[in-house]
């Protein structure tokens, strides 16, 4: 047990490098690249720490370059979920036992792997496997990464330092134990460092985990757990499956010891989890914490008062970083008719300097879309809006997946506000903008309130106070993060905890004291220095005569 009350290091965000050129950070990353596309890596599941093989190879390659191959992961089956439960079963016990801080060195360290040693790869191996440029990957896997396992260690102190106040004679105290079962870690592909915290959140706070990564992040999901293993995670506290998701849920969700999800993707998956676990509640042990970031149809909304340039470039930034393909992109937008046309041509000529291309090349700010199916979906969206009298395509709009899968960011005008693409998530590169008379702005923003059912980001442009107060009042619960005069999205561990609500998911912000309390099960105990003898109160006596 503790000898002492520990301070931890002093928590900072992890500083963004700029592989700007002939950096020496250019250099080692590109010399990364370089590695990893030169060998074909043979990638096994790790169940008990130890790694398991099947007679199923899925081979791996890059989106932007669809016919080399990066290397084959190894395809498991519910039996392998199984196995994984029961390892995390048996590294329960002895996992939470461990003192806090010796939990907190392990993710200190990994920290310190993915900013330090790690970086490049980590990197190089998200650039590869999911087609993001370097420094949307720096942003992501290497530092976005360290700073949730730093400030996940800070959070889970300040936690145990929750303590209730104790009367004379009394001693309160609260133990924040694991919860009564393990956890179940379902990943997305469009964000390492998210890969990388759903399972690390509740291991910090001593659970145990079975991961399951998505199938078109297993490359760098990889690394991830290489990294846990030189930290020094033990044996059997993160398992990671690669199995696919029926596979999982029918046993994860049927085993007794299942204590709880966290969950990143479509809100459809995590409605129908969410239906399984009540339908299964009396098998539990406990009532399972449900925690997941679903979908969003993320908005910009401007008025008359707008800075024009500063639109144009949220639009931009905000809609084709990463293909489009980040929770928090801009997919529709609100456009007043006083400054349409000047956003519409600052938007066009900037776009008309965008590069598109493999991430390799780090001057390409688009690179592929993840794979096949989310490329055909996204090209059929085009081709009916060039068909639909209610919709143009004013920018981009091209596709092509002879090499990889390319599509142009793509702006659509939408002549209705419920036109299609300003409804339904698309999770790529396709901004829809519907322009809106001046006099109905009130009018404009039910409508925006009304049309989606995510409430995940949104960001509004306007340079009038009066407006902007009102305006965010309104959009009271239209967005879990909202943003003034900025893009809706690049939230920061550590300055703005990220998550929404209605359809966008449970809003318990992940990176945050919000999320790590979803992980642990407080237990109050109360001491009495010196109990009662007598069961008497004072009321008892009699009254003197």
């Amino acid at each position: 047990m503790p000898k002492g009350f520990f301070n931890i290091p002093e928590v900072r965000n992890e500083p963004i490098k700029s592989y700007a050129p002939g950096s020496p950070e250019r250099v080692e990353l590109k010399e990364m690249l370089r590695q990893l596309r030169s060998a074909e890596l043979e990638l096994p599941m790790i169940i008990g720490g130890k790694e398991v093989t099947t007679d199923r190879r899925v081979r791996i390659f890059p989106p932007h370059d669809i016919k080399h191959t990066l290397g084959y992961y190894y395809q498991g089956d519910s039996s392998h979920v199984q196995m994984a439960i029961d390892a995390a079963m048996m590294a329960r016990v002895k996992w939470n036992s461990m003192a806090w801080h010796h939990r907190a060195a392990i993710f200190l360290k990994a920290a310190d792997l993915f900013a330090g040693p790690y970086r490049a790869k980590i990197n190089a191996a998200t650039m590869l496997g999911q087609s993001k440029n370097a420094y949307q990957a720096e942003i992501d896997a290497a530092c976005e990464m360290a700073d949730f396992f730093r400030f996940g260690v800070k959070c889970m102190t300040d936690i145990y330092k929750m303590q209730p106040a104790s009367a004379p004679g009394i001693w309160n105290y609260n133990e924040f134990r694991s919860l009564e079962g393990f956890i179940f870690a379902l990943t997305p592909f469009n964000f390492t460092s998210i890969a990388g915290n759903l399972p690390a959140a509740p291991a910090m706070m001593g659970n145990v985990v079975v991961w399951k990564p998505s199938k078109t992040a297993v490359y760098s999901a990889a690394v991830i757990m290489e990294v846990l293993q030189e930290a020094g995670l033990p044996d059997g506290v993160i398992n990671l499956v690669y199995v696919s998701g029926p596979a999982a849920a029918d046993v994860v969700l049927q085993s007794p010891d299942f204590a709880g999800i966290h969950f990143t993707g479509s809100t459809g998956v995590f409605q129908s989890i969410w239906k399984t676990i009540g339908e299964n509640i009396y098998k539990y042990k406990s009532y399972p914490r449900i925690v997941g970031e679903t979908g969003g149809k993320d908005f910009i909304f401007a008025d008359p008062t707008a800075d024009p340039q500063a639109v144009a470039i949220a639009m931009l930034r905000g809609s084709f970083e990463y293909q489009g393909q980040k929770c928090s992109a801009a997919s529709r937008a609100y456009i007043p008719y006083s400054i349409w046309t000047e956003v519409s041509e600052r938007l066009g000529r900037e776009l008309a300097t965008v590069k598109m291309g493999p991430p390799e090349d780090f001057t390409n700010f688009i690179n592929a879309v993840i794979d096949e199916p989310s490329f055909d979906k996204l090209a059929g969206f085009i081709e009916q809006a060039r068909k639909d009298e209610d919709a143009e395509v004013l920018f981009g709009g091209k596709c092509d997946k002879t090499v990889g899968y390319f599509i142009e960011p793509t702006v659509i005008l939408a002549k209705n506000p419920d036109y299609i693409t300003m409804v339904e998530e698309l999770f790529g590169p396709i901004l829809t903008v519907y322009v809106y008379p001046d006099e109905k702005i009130d009018q404009t923003l039910d409508i925006l309130d009304k049309t989606s059912i995510y409430a995940l980001t949104g960001a509004i442009f306007s340079q009038d106070r009066y407006s902007i107060e009102r305006i965010t009042k309104r959009l009271e619960n239209a967005a879990g993060n909202f943003y003034i005069n900025d893009k809706p999205t690049g939230a920061t561990v550590g300055q703005q905890p990220f998550g929404g609500a209605r359809g966008s998911g449970t809003n318990d912000k992940a990176g945050s004291v919000f999320n790590f309390l979803r992980w642990t099960s407080i237990r109050t105990i109360k001491e009495n220095f010196v109990p009662p003898v007598n069961y008497t109160y004072p009321n008892f006596l009699p009254d003197q005569d």
